[in-house]
């Protein structure tokens, strides 16, 4: 395997704001709460971070707010040994926050505000070009405008760099982008969404795959949460089961799974041996409590692999 492969991310930062209160207030009420976390998230920082635990050279492409989330924010990228050298910062839109209300009964009340991640501009992406192409890999997601999205992705395939999307939120994409993508990964929602199919199934699932792979991706990951993940391409399928584990919380386990995937990937696994090494990364995290924090580091995936494996 490749030592250290080297890897770009291209999208969203934000903090968490979460509070634990007894129940969800009613419209108007005040309510005293339980407790407060405040945690760092958004799809590609929790990608990014999940790759540099599993010890690999990770750019990242963002843009926080001038004021002291986004300056949390960047230390939390040195303190993971992530190059900050393409994060950049907005004079007049507030760092992305996500104030997060969970009750007693785990249920809870989600407000995303993406702020400054909406202006991670094309102009922005072409600026960290070289991030892009000295990668041997690059992921996207769809928490930053898609026209910055489909500018990574076209720097990336001019420069023969792997191209993985995960289409998270879901959301209508033009088709150059799907084109330009080698990888899709998206879960039971996403491409319910993406495609107007069920995915009630696994025949379900390979029906909506064919349905975007028809769009123009080479290759089709369909994740399916305790029922593992689909592999899907223009000349075979095939169902990859997942890792029995008891779940604490799932949070971030999709985003850990892309992390994994392109750490494995850029170390040389063949596509089908990736999928399952990163389903078993995934499966580790759901077993603490948080998102980045519940990510495990090297040696820790590495132990647990060698418990699970067949």
């Amino acid at each position: 395997m490749s030592p250290s492969p080297k890897i770009c991310v291209v999208g969203s930062s934000n903090i968490d704001l979460i509070s634990k209160v007894p129940r969800l207030p009613k419209l108007g009420e005040t309510m005293m709460g339980h407790a407060f976390h405040m945690g760092y998230g958004g799809k590609g920082a929790n990608q990014a971070v999940m790759a540099a635990k599993l010890g690999a050279q990770v750019a990242m492409v963002t843009k926080s707010g001038n004021d002291v989330f986004g300056a949390d924010t960047l230390k939390n990228y040195q303190a993971q040994g992530i190059d900050t050298t393409w994060v950049f910062f907005d004079e007049k839109a507030a760092s992305g926050v996500a104030p997060i209300f969970v009750d007693d009964n785990a249920q809870n009340f989600i407000v995303i505000i993406p702020g400054a991640n909406m202006a991670l501009s094309p102009a922005d992406v072409q600026k960290a070009s070289s991030a892009i192409t000295n990668a041997s890999l690059l992921i996207c997601q769809l928490e930053v405008p898609v026209e910055s999205t489909l500018e990574a992705f076209r720097i990336a395939n001019a420069a023969g760099v792997t191209t993985i999307l995960n289409p998270a939120p879901a959301a209508p994409l033009p088709d150059e982008l799907l084109q330009l993508s080698d990888i899709i990964a998206p879960n039971e929602t996403e491409t319910e969404q993406l495609t107007g199919l069920s995915v009630t199934t696994i025949e379900d699932a390979e029906k909506a795959a064919r349905a975007l792979l028809q769009r123009g991706p080479r290759t089709v990951i369909l994740t399916l949460g305790e029922r593992g993940a689909l592999l899907v391409d223009a000349t075979s399928v095939e169902h990859i089961a997942p890792i029995k584990v008891k779940a604490v919380d799932p949070t971030g386990a999709g985003d850990s799974f892309i992390g994994s995937l392109a750490v494995f990937l850029g170390e040389g696994l063949e596509l089908r041996s990736a999928i399952r090494r990163a389903n078993a990364v995934a499966a580790l995290s759901v077993t603490t409590i948080g998102t980045q924090t519940s990510f495990p580091n090297r040696g820790e995936a590495d132990e647990f692999w060698e418990r699970v494996r067949d």
